[in-house]
């Protein structure tokens, strides 16, 4: 999915701000390997039977882990800061879903101790301060509740740009292309130690701490080159965090 393209067709957004691009991003993640086959299978894997279990979706983009949740017997209500995003969402998931354009930076339209599960697939890290939305979604949770977290690695940050300070809170761009557009990104890296001490800070524990591998029906040639003799590549990093 990342390219290093020319300045042809090339957008630069704000972290979160999909609109412009809202309809290929979605087209890009029903069949690319970074979402569908390892970051949503992943995040399922996690949640294990949710069958009857209320589900906030955080920063639900068009719907797919939703439907799944949904799928699987699940209450899913979603929330996106792309209003172009939630309309594709209900699209998806039907006129009567669930679903609100909320920015996870701001206090969430939902009541304290809402929901049994939220997830927060591949949001995280496009926030520099996690104070403020961490403790918004401890809030909406039920004691005992679990925030299931899915961000970029940050091993991933040290092995590509390895004249970075790793311990250091850092912002910084990379340029993706959906659909012939070129779309410049921003990501706030965190080290492992940052994101621990946030996660006590607002009132969790990490109750596992996940590497996986990709689905198991990943096409071959979606997987990167050299995962010859290797089962899984470093990417993203996912957290099962219980409300204390």
């Amino acid at each position: 999915m990342h390219a290093h393209a020319s300045c042809k067709n090339e957008v630069r957004v704000t972290a979160t701000d999909y609109d412009s691009f809202a309809t290929a991003y979605s087209a890009e993640n029903e069949k690319g390997l970074f979402n569908a086959y390892y970051a949503r299978p992943a995040v399922l894997h996690l949640a294990g039977d949710v069958s009857g279990r209320r589900i906030l979706d955080a920063g639900c983009g068009s719907g797919p882990l939703a439907a799944a949740l949904h799928a699987k017997g699940a209450a899913v209500t979603g929330f996106d800061v792309s209003a172009a995003m939630v309309d594709l969402a209900r699209q998806r998931l039907g006129e009567d879903a669930d679903l609100h354009v909320a920015d996870l930076a701001a206090p969430l339209p939902f009541a304290d101790a809402e929901f049994d599960d939220v997830v927060a697939s591949l949001v995280l890290h496009y926030l520099k301060d996690w104070a403020g939305p961490l403790s918004e979604l401890r809030r909406v949770l039920k004691p005992g509740g679990r925030l299931i977290i899915s961000v970029n690695h940050p091993a991933a940050y040290a092995i590509v740009k390895p004249e970075a300070d790793y311990f250091a809170v850092t912002q910084y761009s990379e340029d993706y292309v959906f659909d012939g557009q070129t779309v410049w990104l921003t990501f706030w890296h965190r080290p492992l130690h940052a994101m621990a001490d946030a996660f006590a800070a607002a009132g969790f524990r990490i109750t596992a701490i996940s590497e996986p591998p990709p689905a198991a029906d990943t096409p071959a040639e979606l997987l990167p080159p050299g995962m010859e003799g290797r089962s899984a590549f470093i990417c993203f990093l996912f957290f099962v965090l219980e409300a204390t």
